[in-house]
């Protein structure tokens, strides 16, 4: 058994649920003296319960909130570089599994058993997201591991976003092997997207939208679209390789515009795609006031309650977006709404998305739920796991 420093759950520390799958202890659920307090972030420790029987390997990170994070449930574990790979080598298998081809979500964090680790993979490319810091501490066996397992020459670690800064995590991003000429090119959904994957936002790309941009596909023959929030192009350069007429692409990254330009022009669709940047809340109050029409919009929005502190503003924004979105719909055409927030459920947005509707004086059926690709795979036990959802509406 490694010799590890021991960490005690208090009584009110609920060791049942960590027994039955819960991957995280909060900072009132741990025994913290002077020891535990002392323990740098990202140390890795034994935790046991009030009656001093294991649990868990954990890391641990005195700074944060969750101040525990289950690795590994057998008591004898090492967490080195072959633990690292052995992990990635069965989310490797399962997504093989799943796509024809090396564009997907590798790893998805705990519910691939490594917590606070995001791993996307871009054909012979990859990006790491160490966001617990004994991922960042690790990030060299992370990078070494991926080599190892996935065959991949060029890996991004990318030290950025809301995660690292709860725990405490300075924020860097680095080419940690290899070469990257540009953006790469991304086939998905029949269109082709090009992903910045040192300077685009998060990974470069959004595969959890994946069988979202599908379904939109599918409503899309003939149709006029309109893509809100669009990024590189998601629902639009979908919509084209599914039929539309035409897509106009808004959001307020010139970079990620010309980007979703790039990928118009890769997927043979340039001639039916356009872009107009600025403010979405503005943008389609002015296609309101100019007229403006669509057969299908869609809009995917960042996280506008990214924690519960921010849920009711969160809520009176995807309102508003969908109060200003449904009178640019034509009657018997369709809305798609989503949500990436983990602190709205499916519940509260399919309220917010009905209120605005209502209060953009259409009415509505839902037709479809959506959620995220079978590479974002949810921990049953982590309700933060399961955090997209997608709602595609027909509008009288």
């Amino acid at each position: 058994m490694p010799d590890l420093p021991v960490i005690r759950l208090m009584p009110r520390g609920d060791a049942r649920a960590i027994r039955h799958g819960f991957p995280w202890v909060y900072a009132n659920e741990l025994v913290t003296d002077r020891r535990t307090r002392a323990l740098a972030p990202g140390a890795v420790a034994l935790l046991e319960d009030t009656e001093r029987r294991p649990l868990a390997v954990v890391a641990v990170n005195p700074n944060s909130k969750i101040i525990a994070r289950v690795l590994d449930r057998r008591p004898d574990t090492a967490i080195d570089r072959g633990w690292i790979a052995t992990r990635i080598a069965h989310a490797l298998a399962r997504r093989e599994r799943l796509f024809d081809g090396p564009f997907y979500r590798l790893v998805h964090a705990e519910a691939d058993g490594l917590p606070g680790v995001i791993v996307d993979r871009f054909g012979d490319a990859a990006v790491i997201q160490p966001n617990a810091a004994w991922a960042d501490r690790m990030a060299d066996d992370l990078v070494g591991a991926l080599r190892e397992v996935a065959g991949v020459s060029a890996i991004v670690v990318n030290g950025t976003g809301r995660a690292r800064a709860l725990e405490g995590l300075r924020e860097e991003t680095r080419l940690a092997c290899g070469v990257l000429d540009g953006p790469v090119a991304v086939p998905m959904n029949g269109a082709v997207y090009m992903a910045d994957l040192l300077g685009g936002q998060k990974t470069g790309l959004f595969y959890d939208q994946r069988p979202n941009h599908a379904f939109a596909a599918r409503m899309a023959p003939a149709a006029r679209v309109l893509d809100v929030f669009s990024h590189v192009g998601g629902f639009g350069l979908a919509a084209l390789a599914g039929g539309a007429a035409s897509a106009l692409a808004v959001d307020g990254s010139a970079a990620a515009l010309e980007l979703a330009e790039a990928g118009a022009r890769a997927s043979g669709v340039a001639d039916r795609f356009a872009t107009r940047k600025g403010d979405a809340f503005a943008v389609m109050e002015a296609l309101v006031a100019e007229g403006a029409a669509f057969d299908l919009v869609v809009c995917d929005p960042p996280a506008f309650a990214p924690s519960r502190n921010a849920l009711d503003a969160g809520l009176r924004a995807y309102e508003r977006v969908a109060k200003l979105a449904a009178p640019l719909v034509v009657p018997g055409g369709y809305l798609a709404l989503c949500s990436c927030s983990h602190a709205v459920d499916l519940t509260r947005f399919r309220n917010a998305s009905a209120r605005g509707i209502g209060r953009g004086g259409r009415r509505a059926q839902i037709l479809h739920t959506g959620f995220a690709g079978p590479d974002h795979p949810m921990l049953p036990q982590l309700a933060e796991s399961g955090y997209l959802k997608a709602l595609f509406f027909r509008l009288d």
